[in-house]
């Protein structure tokens, strides 16, 4: 599974990050970005999570 955050709809709210810090982290500006886009097999559940609860629907799956 891989991750990706559109940096267009990102708008800062954290909340990926606050579930799932080991995949998501935050720019200086407080937006999110991926760090491993490859998805370890341990936080696919988290990560998908994380993606439902994006607010404004920035992280894709894949």
């Amino acid at each position: 599974m891989k991750a990706k955050v559109d940096e267009d709809r990102c708008r800062g709210h954290g909340v990926c990050w606050s579930l799932c810090p080991e995949v998501f982290d935050l720019t200086d500006d407080g937006y999110a970005v991926v760090l491993t886009p490859d998805v370890p097999a341990e936080f696919e559940d988290t990560v998908r999570t994380a993606m439902g609860s994006c607010p404004e629907r920035a992280i894709t799956l894949d």
